[in-house]
């Protein structure tokens, strides 16, 4: 039985994954390096910003100036301002579910703070916001996942993991957790979903009315 649901946030709470995608293309395309929406997917989702900066390093040869990050994040808020829709669905679940729930995320504390607060999800989350700042290794490493579980009195056996990238998914696996890949945010649409092989979800859902479909998850009696 499921003691607990940790929710990713980009691209499962929020439909935020194509704003900062094309943000992040846009921006470096100022500093003359070229990548696209496939590449964006291949090598940044569910990772920190530090990890977009070593791929840069690597594989372009370019060190992000300093100030960088900060104007990325500035521009990203404001997109998101505009832009950012809470994924359908989700509040309702959140209200229904009959187990404890957090949300942990390789966003920053700050960005992650504002997005949920624009979506209107920043109060219902309250304290249960974990951020990869918090441990020493980012997705696809398990910490994130194991430190959630730990803070909020879980084993993680017994914890259900929602995920929308393939390194979260080899996260909440890692982390010895079931895995439920959420599809349907606007940045997989139209995409080849077919996971590899260390990837592989124990279920896949599009949208969050089949949430209680299937079991582990328990919603409260109405």
């Amino acid at each position: 039985m499921t003691e607990l649901v940790i929710f990713d946030c980009d691209g499962v709470l929020i439909d935020s994954e194509i704003i900062s995608a094309q943000m992040l293309i846009d921006e470096l395309a100022k500093l003359r390096v070229t990548i696209d929406l496939d590449y964006v997917a291949r090598h940044f989702l569910g990772r920190s910003y530090p990890t977009v900066m070593k791929q840069i390093r690597y594989e372009f040869g370019l060190d992000l100036p300093e100030e960088f990050e900060a104007q990325y994040r500035a521009r990203l808020l404001d997109a998101f301002e505009r832009e950012l829709q809470v994924m359908p669905g989700v509040a309702d679940v959140m209200e229904r579910l009959d187990v404890p729930w957090c949300v942990a995320t390789s966003s920053s504390q700050p960005r992650a703070e504002r997005s949920l607060e624009i979506a209107g999800l920043r109060e219902r989350v309250g304290n249960r916001l974990f951020t990869a700042s918090e441990v020493s290794h980012g997705k696809p490493a398990p910490d994130l996942f194991l430190h959630a579980a730990t803070k909020m009195g879980a084993a993680p056996a017994r914890t259900l993991v929602i995920e929308d990238s393939l390194n979260g998914i080899r996260a909440g696996l890692a982390a010895g957790m079931e895995v439920w890949r959420f599809t349907g945010g606007s940045h997989l649409a139209g995409r080849d979903l077919t996971p590899p092989e260390d990837a592989q979800p124990h279920r896949e859902f599009a949208h969050f009315t089949e949430f209680f479909q299937n079991e582990p998850t328990r919603e409260k009696d109405s």
